[in-house]
């Protein structure tokens, strides 16, 4: 992975009348990185997605893609993009390898037909027309049209939304295979043991801003990854954040005279980390809201 940014963001805005939808984002990706963005619907992360396809005009602030503003992207500039949208269109009365074997033509260095359809497990239903399938398996087909192309840049809109869990591990053994090739992706998922799997870094974004950036591991910063010792006694259930877990239980050991009951050490997950930072993004923006006056915001032309 190169520290070259293929993707670079600065106070990008898009205003729908008094909607922020997406309010002075900021980030850069870099070539060759995985890069997840997180937030709960609504947050702004299929805007900022959209925008950066070209798919979407942007209010303000600027972005830059493969070098190229977005709002401008040529036919060669669109070439180098591979795009997986929450939803698609396919042929219904083509099948899987007749739609994919036509993509393939529209590329100067396709990836194998019949490899990417094992890639997405669907190389029982490669005869099967597309309107014949099932959602899921669907979903694995415009999986498949998105890195048909060996794409410079893929982008992963909530991709394995149907997959049952061998077809999305599968679909994980794709992603790392084409970040062993040099594809850089740009990725949204409601999984998070999925961006912890494949993204090298993430970006929070929650009512279209970005809240927190950084390596997958250190989201949140250490405070946020401090254990919690829990355990109940006579008094009731107690807990307690520690730095020093294993101590604290020793403590509790020699005060009680053995284990306490239901005991537990608890490492906060990705999740947990998630969810407190919007959490917490939600509780300042309610609380902004509540001590601002209503004002009407003038912008300027779509770029």
């Amino acid at each position: 992975m190169s520290t070259r940014p293929i993707i670079e963001v600065r106070e990008l805005r898009k205003q729908y009348g008094d909607l922020a939808a997406v309010d002075g984002v900021t980030f850069d990706i870099n070539e060759g990185e995985t890069f997840a963005l997180l937030g709960p619907n609504g947050a702004g992360k299929s805007t900022t997605i959209e925008i950066l396809e070209g798919y979407r005009h942007r209010t303000g602030g600027e972005a830059r893609v493969l070098g190229v503003d977005p709002a401008h992207g040529g036919l060669d500039w669109k070439a180098r993009l591979g795009i997986v949208l929450q939803s698609s269109a396919e042929a219904a009365n083509v099948t899987v390898r007749e739609q994919l074997t036509q993509f393939a033509r529209y590329y100067a260095d396709p990836r194998d037909v019949d490899e990417v359809i094992a890639a997405v497990g669907l190389t029982a239903k490669a005869g099967t027309r597309i309107g014949k399938l099932s959602g899921g398996q669907r979903r694995r087909v415009d999986v498949a049209l998105g890195v048909i192309g060996r794409p410079a840049l893929l982008f992963l809109d909530e991709p394995t939304t149907g997959f049952d869990p061998e077809a999305r591990r599968q679909f994980w053994d794709l992603i790392r295979s084409l970040k062993r090739d040099g594809t850089t992706i740009l990725l949204t998922t409601h999984y998070l043991d999925e961006a912890a799997q494949l993204a090298d870094r993430a970006a929070v974004i929650a009512g279209g801003r970005l809240v927190e950036i950084g390596a997958v591991d250190e989201l949140g910063g250490a405070a946020a990854r401090v254990p919690v010792v829990r355990w109940r006694d006579a008094t009731g259930l107690h807990e307690e954040r520690t730095e020093q877990p294993a101590a604290r239980v020793a403590a509790l050991t020699a005060t009680v005279g053995g284990e306490p009951r239901d005991l537990e050490i608890i490492r906060p997950s990705l999740e947990d980390i998630y969810l407190g930072l919007v959490q917490a993004a939600n509780a300042t923006s309610a609380a902004t809201t509540s001590t601002t006056p209503s004002t009407t915001l003038t912008t300027g032309v779509d770029a």
